[in-house]
């Protein structure tokens, strides 16, 4: 591993050992339950400091890259320069977030080495938006991210139809984190005109 600038280094966890256990049962509560908004401090870094090691691959959006010292500091992780390699893709914003199809997507044998998305949203609400189904849902799930449009839509669709192979994600907003794990379905709401 190159030399880290400790500088640049952010504070880890205030208790390692407390810290990643929380961001971890935040990490499986996300995913467990598609939909649900959970508390998680910090929760971008936090999930990285937790999920991450020494044998993980991780990609930074340009806006994510202040990150990159502080993650291989605490968690001896490689930033990769390509998306394609990484097995953890953190995006800043919305507007730096790859195509999904551009990750990783394991295959059908090994699906376990897909990429898993971490990316930064303005906001996330519980009230609608999208509906979502699948496994973890009880029936439906209400879940409103203003930032994700129809791109994303399209994309997470295509995503889906490769099951088992594709991608995970962390949708994450300061100081609170969703899972959509790839069996989600996603459809948009009809406010106007519903029957």
């Amino acid at each position: 591993m190159s030399a880290v600038d400790l500088g640049a280094v952010l504070p880890g966890f205030d208790d390692p050992a407390f810290g990643s256990q929380a961001a971890f049962r935040a990490a499986l509560q996300a995913l467990s339950r598609p939909g649900t908004i959970v508390e998680c401090e910090r929760a971008a870094y936090s999930l990285c400091l937790a999920l991450l090691d020494q044998d993980t691959r991780l990609w930074l959006s340009p806006t994510a890259q202040a990150l990159g010292p502080s993650l291989r500091f605490h968690t001896g992780c490689v930033v990769v320069p390509e998306v394609s390699q990484a097995d953890f893709v953190m995006a800043g914003t919305v507007r730096e977030m790859p195509t999904l199809e551009s990750l990783a997507a394991g295959s059908d044998e090994a699906p376990q080495r897909s990429a898993t998305l971490i990316v930064e949203v303005d906001a996330l609400a519980d009230d609608g938006g999208w509906k979502l189904g699948g496994p973890g849902i009880a029936g439906e799930a209400r879940l409103r991210v203003p930032a994700l449009g129809e791109r994303f839509l399209e994309e997470w669709k295509a995503n889906g139809r490769r099951f088992p192979r594709g991608v995970d994600a962390f949708l994450c907003s300061g100081g609170r984190v969703c899972g959509l794990p790839r069996t989600t379905r996603i459809e948009v709401l009809m406010f106007r005109g519903e029957s």
